[in-house]
């Protein structure tokens, strides 16, 4: 084992020499770079795909991307709740090294402030243009000053514009979370400035009406929070008042994130392009069109899941209408792990039957089991990758910065992307790319609960004695503070061999601590 560590620091020493080999190798000309596509799911499970093994549900879109090019059994994202990951993935870096970066609510300021070094900003200084559609939940408006957050009735500032992005069009928080509005390019869509939004923590009145007061009339009842303000006969996280023209209907959201990515690609003419495509499928509340209710035979959240593939399948023809589908790089991963009932009954385990959202792995949403992290990951280039390729690779979303830079050779600043490593190689399915040596796992970040998988080792790390969602138990105490599993013999973490290795823990621990107290983990 002492080997391996030695031989992981070694790989991580020549990784800036790598960057730069795999730039002039893998893309050695401005004609050569496609245009990229990143979409992100948002609480989708490694087993809630077709192309990773459910036989309860068919998502022949999403498939399509496996088919056309490569699947990874070994892809993470960096966190097993939504804000961390977007974090990390837009930054490079790991999301607990920033305060705050925990599930931002309505009102939370930019985590992401101008200046910053971003994922965007990689591909705007190569040329490129630039768009965020979809969920956003990074908080929106200054970190300080007398007003800190977003000024939902004049322009928000700083907003996605402002940290990368050319064109942004999206839902401000999440689904759940007040206030249920599009943003486009800095403001609320369809405001009327006689009729102001206001967006607080408490209520307004003694009688705003909630989920709590005016419970019979909800159309989705919720079983624990999600119980202020309503909306579209929904309760959600939060209060808000006002902006009557700007409310979405729920229902609606998927047709507007597929017309709109349409619109903006089309707009964008022959320069290449950039595309973070978020869905909030399949997050809560699971409210989908009309024409998917009902289909899955799995509830709601099944619904959900048909309308993501719907959702992939509308994108993927757009390309192709537009001429643009071959030379595009389309990467498919989800923000987290699955969660069945977040807030809302809904069915989800009631009508859950056979199927197995996180695959063969345990866990999922909220927590550092592999289930929290370890999601579908797929990428596809028709005009230059391999297809119908399957990688055991280990490839994570925070590495998309350092893995883009190298591909249009820009270089990162010193303090910029502290956590991210060059996997270009893996992610475009170069014969014998071996990814990343090891993945740190964290959930939402307050706790202290982290894991690190290194070959087929995986050590878990319970600080807070606790952990979320494991097993479909909302909380599960108790935890060891340390335990080991091999993940080649036990997929599903049952076995913990943390007694019979003592050494073994001892030397993946302090290697995951080294990587936390370093401050960073890119040379």
């Amino acid at each position: 084992m002492r080997a391996l560590v030695c031989f992981v620091f070694f790989a991580i020493s020549q990784l800036c020499t790598y960057q730069s080999i795999a730039a002039e190798s893998l893309v050695s000309s401005p004609n050569e770079r496609p245009n990229v596509v990143v979409i992100m799911a948002d609480d989708l499970g490694y087993g809630d795909l077709s192309c990773y093994g459910a036989k309860s549900i068919s998502t022949p879109n999403i498939d399509s991307l496996a088919k056309q090019g490569v699947r990874f059994t070994s892809g993470y994202c960096s966190a097993s709740t939504c804000t961390p990951t977007r974090y990390s993935l837009l930054t490079g870096t790991f999301a607990f090294r920033k305060k705050g970066t925990g599930v931002a609510p309505p009102n939370s300021p930019s985590l992401i402030q101008p200046g910053t070094f971003t994922l965007p900003g990689i591909f705007k200084s190569a040329g490129y243009k630039t768009a965020v559609v979809g969920k956003w939940h990074l908080g929106l408006g200054p970190d300080s000053g007398p007003n800190p957050g977003p000024q939902w009735n004049g322009e928000i500032n700083p907003s996605p514009n402002h940290i990368g992005f050319d064109h942004s069009y999206i839902l401000p928080t999440t689904n759940d979370r007040v206030p249920q509005v599009y943003v486009r390019n800095s403001r609320v869509v369809n405001l009327d400035s006689q009729d102001p939004l206001w967006v607080g923590s408490k209520k307004p009145t003694e009688d705003h009406p909630t989920g709590e007061s005016h419970r019979d009339t909800l159309r989705m009842d919720w079983s624990h929070g999600h119980n202020q303000t309503i909306h579209n006969g929904i309760g959600r996280i939060g209060f808000y008042t006002g902006g009557m023209k700007a409310r979405f209907r729920d229902e609606d959201l998927a047709d507007a994130w597929a017309k709109e990515s349409h619109n903006w690609i089309a707009s964008v003419g022959d320069s290449p392009f950039f595309l973070f495509f978020a869905s909030h499928d399949v997050h809560v509340p699971r409210m989908v069109h009309e024409r998917f209710q009902g289909k899955s035979g799995l509830g709601p959240r099944g619904d959900a899941i048909l309308e993501l593939d719907w959702n992939v399948g509308e994108l993927l023809t757009s390309l192709e209408k537009l001429g643009k589908r071959d030379n595009t790089l389309v990467i498919f991963c989800s923000d987290n792990g699955p969660v069945l009932d977040d807030g809302y009954k809904d069915d989800a385990i009631e009508k859950l039957g056979d199927h197995k959202p996180a695959g063969p792995f345990l866990g999922g949403k909220y927590n550092i089991c592999e289930g929290g992290t370890r999601t579908p990951f797929l990428a596809s280039w028709p005009a230059q990758m391999p297809k119908g390729l399957v990688s055991d690779a280990m490839v994570t979303t925070t590495d998309f910065a350092a893995s883009f830079a190298a591909m249009l050779n820009v270089p990162l600043p010193e303090d910029a992307c502290l956590d991210s490593q060059n996997i270009l190689e893996a992610l475009l399915g170069k014969p014998d790319a071996k990814g990343r040596d090891w993945v740190l796992q964290q959930d939402n970040g307050a706790s202290g609960n982290f894991g690190f998988r290194m070959g087929k080792w995986k050590l878990m790390r319970h600080a807070s004695g606790k952990a979320t969602n494991v097993q479909l138990r909302l909380v599960q105490t108790n935890m060891k503070r340390l335990q080991l599993f091999d993940l080649d013999a036990d997929p599903g973490e049952s076995k913990d061999l943390s007694e019979q290795n003592p050494e073994l823990v001892r030397e993946l621990n302090q290697k995951l601590t080294s990587v936390i107290d370093a401050g960073r983990s890119r040379p």
